[in-house]
């Protein structure tokens, strides 16, 4: 059997390629004939990760194609075209409104991307959603076929790597409290929340504390800015911008971390709340889109963003012993339902039922 997968792009620290990579690796497993077939790729990829797309093989009714689709892409619409089992593995679409502002390239780019997944509804024969709240969102686009949920595949062991000593020492060689958060710096995550709410904390609560966001912010240099301008405009000190970081330096951002504070208004699956499950790390998250789904009930969901309301609870979180311990027990508890062998298993079975 030959099982393809195709991706406008993939590229390294993403979570769609990460997924890809990782379904891959399964593929081969189960004895599949499998490549990975994408528009744009990273030359920082290891050689052979995927291939461009002009070097698909002629594809047979017995061969099924597996398209991720979380962007705008010529290839949604052609995709369609394919004459083979045709899979979705949906990732959601960030709304373009979020963007507007900042990236007119990035908002008609999305915005394509809406219109590429309303015109594949009734041309598939299968989809995967990350989460509740997406497979709702094919459901709203009116989409009829089999939709199965199943959890980006994580393979926890790749977190056991030793991690950078010289971010361990540079954070975690003081008392002061780390607050984390992880993700591109885009306008639906919602970044000048956390700042409000971390600015809170820091003169209410504690002046020893920092704030570090792990993540690039390439196509989105001009939200940036204003994140900085705002920042300046409270006179406020200790708020690291990393930038894009390695796995190693990744890991260790996670170590020295005292509370994960997400605000983010949209995400499909959010790998990182995972992540943060994983390296106990007590997490405080707004109630928004898929957020809850990931949680499952751990972790502190918060239904306001009013920024002192979110500094007293991380105050509290942070000063009772017995609640963090509570709060990181249930993380944990929830961590295994994403543990790799699980969502491996969840991933063969859908495919197998959708191949039949």
């Amino acid at each position: 059997m030959r099982v393809f997968q195709l991706m406008p792009t993939i590229a390294v620290g993403d979570a769609v390629s990460n997924d890809a990579i990782a379904i891959d690796k399964v593929l081969k497993s189960m004895g599949c004939k499998t490549e990975i077939f994408a528009e744009n790729i990273d030359k920082r990829l290891p050689s052979g990760t995927a291939h461009h797309v002009k070097n698909m093989p002629r594809l047979t009714p017995n061969d099924a194609v597996l398209y991720h689709l979380s962007v705008g892409s010529e290839l949604s619409f052609e995709f369609a075209k394919l004459k083979s089992k045709k899979g979705v593995i949906y990732h959601n679409i960030t709304p373009s409104y979020f963007f507007r502002p900042y990236n007119g390239d990035l908002t008609e780019l999305l915005d394509y991307g809406r219109k590429g997944a309303a015109f594949l509804a009734d041309k598939v024969d299968f989809c995967m959603a990350d989460s509740q709240y997406n497979k709702d969102d094919l459901l709203g686009l009116g989409y009829k076929c089999d939709i199965s949920v199943r959890p980006i595949l994580i393979p926890f062991t790749d977190y056991r790597s030793r991690p950078d000593s010289d971010t361990l020492r540079k954070y975690d060689s003081d008392d002061y409290v780390n607050f984390l958060f992880v993700g591109r710096v885009a306008p639906n995550k919602k970044h000048e929340d956390v700042i409000r709410a971390f600015y809170c904390y820091q003169k209410y609560c504690n002046s020893k504390s920092r704030l570090i966001f792990v993540g690039s912010w390439q196509g989105t240099e001009l939200y940036y800015k204003r994140l900085m301008r705002y920042i300046k405009a409270l006179e406020l000190k200790d708020v690291i911008f990393t930038g894009h970081v390695s796995f190693t330096e990744l890991i260790a951002y996670y170590q020295i971390a005292d509370v994960f504070l997400c605000m983010s208004e949209h995400e499909g699956f959010c790998v990182p709340l995972v992540e943060a499950m994983y390296f106990g790390v007590p997490i405080i998250a707004y109630d928004s889109c898929a957020v809850p789904d990931t949680l499952g009930g751990s972790g502190i969901l918060l239904h306001d963003k009013d920024p002192l309301e979110v500094a007293m609870a991380a105050d509290r979180l942070l000063t009772d012993i017995v609640l963090k311990r509570e709060i990181v027990a249930q993380q944990r508890r929830r961590q295994q339902d994403f543990a790799y062998n699980k969502v491996r298993n969840q991933f063969e079975e859908q495919l197998i039922n959708f191949l039949k």
